[in-house]
């Protein structure tokens, strides 16, 4: 999959919405409902009522783009529903977006190098 660096914030909308809703509805839904800028390069991940859907939306510079999966024969592990956002590290939205439990990674820390000189 085509996806922004492992640098953008990922924010997982924890309630579902109406998967019917597209770029516009999606990024109207950010600003107003969830409080924050669809056009910042934040990757919002929404979910399905059944959990065996997501999509996603973000501001590449260019334009919105938007991302969906649907797995064929499982879940995705997701928060409970509610109202609100949660974030993920970059590790844990990839285990997310493989139908894996994110719960369970975590990202180690990686320092800069220091230059010598």
């Amino acid at each position: 999959m085509i996806f922004p660096s492992n640098r953008v914030r990922i924010m997982v909308a924890t309630k579902p919405i109406d998967f019917r809703k597209g770029h516009d509805s999606l990024a109207a839904m950010v600003k107003n409902e969830l409080r924050k800028d669809p056009f910042t390069g934040t990757v919002f991940v929404f979910r399905a009522k059944k959990a065996d859907r997501l999509k996603l939306l973000y501001w590449d510079g260019t334009g919105l783009v938007m991302a969906y999966k649907r797995l064929e024969e499982h879940t995705f592990t997701l928060p409970a529903v509610k109202d609100g956002l949660m974030m993920l590290n970059h590790a844990q939205f990839e285990a997310l977006f493989a139908g894996l439990d994110w719960r369970r990674v975590r990202a180690i820390e990686a320092r800069a190098p220091e230059a010598v000189e």
